[in-house]
């Protein structure tokens, strides 16, 4: 061979190297589902009486620790609630109250609780989601509004106010602040997909954790 023959060879062999590599570098890594919680914490993620969006007796759970007043927690709604359109009866979402934001999120706690009562939990969680630049806003959260909100949506105010200081709804906030304690729940929203923490966070992990696991469920 001669010299330029040589020497074309060697770029023609260096070339499909770095081609290769290329490649390589490029090709998305497999998808590796976290680990479930351990079972001695995995009743920390669901209680009975926790609200559920979508069919109860779903094989796929996102568990969502959520804050009414949490901005994130508002710009993520309507994205669960796509993928919750996405995989049909596969689907639901648990919701977990974590009062991150104080006297605020509290409140609109136990006007949320007060609309489970009433069955018009839904309206009055998307009303308050909604509006919530006005009551939960950085100049100061306004929680004299959160009830006039919820009224709007279908809540009856004068059975509400007697709901939102029941015992049961106070039972009810303590658990909550126990499990976000025990599930070491620093930010919202927090996610687990069958009791598998979204780690890392994001929308795209979430819709492909979810989908991960209603394949495995569909068989």
């Amino acid at each position: 061979m001669n010299r330029r023959g040589l020497i074309l060879s060697v770029l023609a062999l260096g070339g499909i190297g770095f081609g290769g590599a290329a490649v390589y570098a490029t090709r998305p890594e497999p998808f590796v589902a976290p680990e479930p919680v351990a079972p001695a914490l995995a009743e920390a993620l669901i209680r009975p009486y926790s609200p559920i969006l979508g069919p109860k007796d779903a094989p796929v759970t996102i568990t969502e620790f959520f804050d009414p007043a949490c901005e994130a927690c508002r710009a993520f709604y309507p994205i669960v609630k796509d993928i919750m359109a996405e995989h049909g009866e596969a689907v639901r979402v648990v919701i977990r109250y974590t009062a991150f934001h104080g006297e605020g999120s509290e409140t609109a706690i136990r006007v949320l609780e007060a609309a489970r009562m009433q069955n018009v939990f839904e309206p009055v969680l998307e009303a308050l989601l909604q509006e919530q630049p006005r009551w939960a806003s950085h100049d100061g959260i306004q929680p004299d509004l959160i009830i006039g909100i919820a009224e709007s949506a279908g809540l009856d105010e004068n059975a509400a106010r007697t709901q939102m200081m029941a015992p049961q709804t106070m039972g009810i906030l303590n658990q909550d602040r126990a499990d976000v304690e025990a599930m070491e729940v620093r930010q919202t929203p927090t996610f687990f997909v069958n009791g598998k923490p979204l780690d890392p966070f994001g929308e795209a992990e979430l819709r492909r954790l979810v989908a991960v696991e209603v394949a495995a469920a569909q068989g």
